[in-house]
C-alpha cells in the first residue's frame, strides 16, 4: 500500500459529511476540532468525532492546541482508543511529547506551524508515536510575519524533509494551497512540493484532492524509466548498464526503486 498522499479537512461539527467524505477519492480524512469549529460547537464537534472513531469511521482527529480550553477534553475523549491518529497542532518538542505521553496508543502527525515548531522539528520526529510530519503553512507564516505561505516558505519546507528522513518517517505532507477555485496555482504547489521530496498535501476542498493522488505521486514516464532500470539491472546481474545513453549505478538504481515503491 502506498503512503497517504491526500489529507481532506472536514469541520467536525457538520457529521452529516464525514461519511461522505470517507467515501471519497481522499486516501484520509481530517475531522478538524480546531480552526474549522467555532468555540461554542467545540463540544458538539467533538461528540460527533468521538462518535464516528469509535463506531469504527476511519479518520485522522486534528485536536485543538495544548494551550487552548478544550484540549484537555480532546485528549481524554480518544484517551482508551488504540492506534487512533491524532493531528497535533502547533506542534513543537514539549506539545508533541505531552500528547504522546497522554495518548500512548494513537498515532501522531505533528503539524510544523510555529517557529518553536521549526526549530525542534528534528526532535519532534524522533518522538514516539509520531508517524509523520505536515507542514502547516498559513500559521507558519503568520507566527514568523511573512506575509506569503507559497515558496518563500521552501527553506522551512526542506528541513521538514530532512527531519522525516533523520527520523525515518515518510516523506513529509505540504500545506494548504488556500485558493481552491485556481486549478493552476495547486498544480504549481504540488509540483514544487513533489520536487522538494513531500508526498503528502492537506486539502481543504474536495477539488484538490484528485490532483494530490496523481501529482505526488510517479508520473507513467517516471514509472517506464524505473521499470527499465530494474530489468536491465536484474539482466546484468546487478552490474552498471547503460539506458538511453545513461550510466546506471547504485543512486540511480535505488532511485528506481523508490519511484516504484511510492506508486504502491
Amino acid at each position: 500500500m502506498r503512503t497517504p498522499r491526500s489529507y481532506l479537512f472536514v469541520p467536525g461539527q457538520k457529521s452529516d459529511l464525514f461519511a461522505k467524505a470517507s467515501a471519497g477519492q481522499a486516501d484520509k480524512i481530517i475531522l478538524d476540532l480546531e480552526d474549522a469549529v467555532g468555540a461554542d460547537l467545540k463540544d458538539q464537534a467533538r461528540e460527533n468525532v468521538a462518535a464516528w472513531v469509535t463506531g469504527g469511521g476511519s479518520a485522522i482527529v486534528r485536536i485543538n492546541g495544548m494551550e487552548s480550553p478544550w484540549c484537555a477534553d480532546d485528549l481524554a475523549a480518544f484517551a482508551d482508543l488504540d492506534g487512533v491518529e491524532i493531528m497535533v497542532p502547533k506542534a513543537n518538542a514539549e506539545t508533541v511529547t505531552e500528547v504522546a505521553n497522554r495518548l500512548p496508543k494513537a498515532r501522531l502527525i505533528a503539524l510544523i506551524e510555529t517557529a518553536q515548531g521549526l526549530a525542534d522539528v528534528q526532535s519532534v520526529a524522533q518522538v514516539p508515536g509520531v508517524v509523520r510530519l505536515a507542514f502547516g503553512n498559513l500559521d507558519f507564516a503568520s507566527d514568523m510575519r511573512i506575509p506569503d505561505s507559497g515558496a518563500v516558505l521552501d527553506p522551512a519546507r526542506f528541513q521538514l524533509v530532512l527531519a522525516s528522513r533523520l527520523g525515518n518517517l515518510p516523506q513529509p505532507v505540504d500545506g494548504v494551497t488556500p485558493d481552491f477555485r485556481n486549478a493552476d496555482v495547486l498544480t504549481a504547489d504540488l509540483n514544487r512540493a513533489r520536487a522538494m521530496g513531500f508526498t503528502g498535501k492537506l486539502c481543504i476542498h474536495p477539488s484538490q484532492v484528485a490532483p494530490a493522488n496523481t501529482l505526488l505521486g510517479p508520473s507513467e514516464e517516471e514509472l517506464t524509466w524505473a521499470k527499465r532500470v530494474i530489468d536491465a539491472l536484474e539482466a546484468a546481474k546487478g552490474s552498471v548498464v547503460q539506458i538511453d545513453g545513461k550510466m546506471i549505478d547504485t543512486p540511480l538504481a535505488r532511485k528506481a526503486e523508490q519511484l516504484l515503491g511510492d506508486a504502491g
